[in-house]
Parts: C-alpha cells; structure tokens; sequence
C-alpha cells in the first residue's frame, strides 16, 4: 500500500473565506493512481506550523502533498517552511527564472522572481504539454493553491507519480436506512477484511435512501461482498447497481 497525506496551507482556509476543492482533487488523482491518501492537514500561514507539519508528515508516509503558500506575498511561506524542514536552504531555480523573465518580458520585477524559490536539492517535474514544472523536495510535492493551477498541475502527478495497485469501486442503492443495513454491512466487514465497504444516506432524494460502497484492489473481493450484500437485503432490495 502506498500511503499519502495533504497539507493545505492557508488562513483564508480555516477563516472560511476560501472553500478547499484541492484536497477533493487530488484524492480522485491519487485513487486513479493506486494511493491511499489517509491524512489531510490544514495550518496557517505560519513558518513554524507548516515546517512542523512536513517534518512529522514526510516521515510518516511515502509521499506528502502541499497546497498553497508559493507566491511572492508576506504570507508565501511554504518554500521556506519546506527548506526548514529538511535543513537545506531556499535557492533560485534557474529554468523557473528563464520561464518568469519569458512570460512577463520586461515587465517582470523582482517580485514575480521570488516565484523561482525552491528548497535547495528539490527536483523539477514537468510534462510535454506544459513547461511549468511541479518542484518535489523529498516526498513532498510542492502544488499552488489557487485551484486552476493547482488541477493542472495534477497532469503532472498523474504522469510520474508512481503508484500502486488500481482501486475498484462498486455500489448498491437502496430504501433501507442505515440502522436496517448494520446487520448486513457488519458482516460483509467480518468477511472481507481486504474490502473497504461504506454507507451514505440520503435524506431529499426521491429515489434512494442509502447509498453503499464496496472498495477495494481485488476484484473477486469486492465483487463477493457487493453480491453477499444483495442476496440478504429483503426482496425487491438493491434498487440498482454500479
């Protein structure tokens, strides 16, 4: 099992001024990819906090996943925090440079160049179709916050983020409710250890009631415990199938 955990970085997240989609995106990237992600940790935009974070987090799973805190403002901390991390200083990435000095011409200032910080030894990751690279320092990779660039820089995981087995997902919907399915779902859990299985209930959808999954990288697993779920729910019961 390859294991992950993401770092969202920012206040405007815990102020609630900024709704968080980058964790909901990079977890569907990683499931294509084989990854668990298991942890999922939001700090401020302190020095302090995100260097604490990366030093326990990069110690504890095979790859880490920052989001947010890159810019050229006072609160763009995440290189340094990342530096601090692995006791390596925060240098100039000479290929970024020519990239900043291409794209704003001569209007670029020194400013925008501070967006060519990187922790000293990190690696640049980049795609055919895109010459703006990812920076990897470590097992962390190093992503934006602003949710376009950061969805576009997950075609670049996706590329050479090495991953593991393929998940396979199945699903059951039915009228029954949670407390009617425990029994049920209690002992597909005894019996299939390798399955993750999950309910989610739905209270304004006409149509169902209580959706459940069945998750897992072997198919004859999770395929066994979608069918020993059917065959005890009552008559008439799933309603469909995924």
């Amino acid at each position: 099992m390859i294991r992950a955990a993401a770092l969202v970085i920012g206040n405007e997240i815990l102020g609630g001024k900024i709704r968080d989609t980058n964790t909901f995106a990079l977890a569907q990237v990683l499931r294509e990819k084989g990854v668990v992600l298991e942890r999922v940790v939001v700090v401020p935009d302190t020095l302090e906090a995100i260097a604490s974070e990366i030093t326990a987090l990069s110690a504890s799973f095979d790859h880490v996943f920052t989001s947010g805190g890159i810019g050229p403002t006072h609160d763009d901390v995440t290189m340094a925090a990342i530096a601090n991390a692995f006791a390596v200083r925060v240098t100039t990435d000479p290929r970024l440079e020519d990239l900043l000095r291409q794209h704003y011409g001569e209007a670029v200032t020194p400013n925008h160049l501070l967006l060519a910080r990187v922790p000293e030894g990190s690696r640049a990751l980049t795609i055919a179709r895109s010459p703006w690279p990812l920076t990897v320092c470590g097992n962390v990779w190093i992503l934006p916050g602003v949710p376009e660039i950061f969805v576009m820089k997950l075609d670049i995981i996706r590329e050479h983020l090495v991953g593991g087995l393929p998940f396979v997902s199945r699903a059951a919907y039915t009228k029954l409710d949670e407390a009617a399915l425990k029994p049920i779902l209690d002992a597909i859990v005894e019996e299939f250890g390798v399955v993750d299985v999950g309910s989610y209930p739905r209270f304004q959808d006409p149509r169902y009631e209580t959706k459940v999954t069945f998750d897992g990288t072997d198919p004859a697993s999770v395929d066994s415990a979608l069918d020993m779920f059917c065959r005890r729910l009552p008559e008439g019961e799933p309603l469909w199938t995924e």
